[in-house]
């Protein structure tokens, strides 16, 4: 695994803190990790979006309702 040296503000040090004190999680480095996979994910389901704008906005429309744009949305972030 990657070591990295990295500097907080002084509250998200005390909010990465009270994360491990309370035992969410084991380490900050576990905390930090999930929080990257989060925004990982996030980014899957915003590029996924743009993507589906694009194509609409090529087309003049997209044949996917709101509805089904929302429902893929979701799945893609629920993974």
């Amino acid at each position: 695994m990657a070591r990295q040296s990295i500097s907080f503000t002084q509250p998200n040090e005390e909010w990465l803190k009270s994360q491990v004190d309370n035992q969410e999680y084991s380490s900050k480095s576990e905390l930090v990790n999930d929080l990257i996979r989060q925004a990982r994910k996030q980014q899957v389901q915003i590029d996924w979006i743009r993507a589906k704008i694009d194509k609409a906005e090529e087309n003049g429309f997209t044949k996917d309702s709101k509805e089904d744009i929302l429902r893929q949305s979701k799945s893609l972030l629920n993974g």
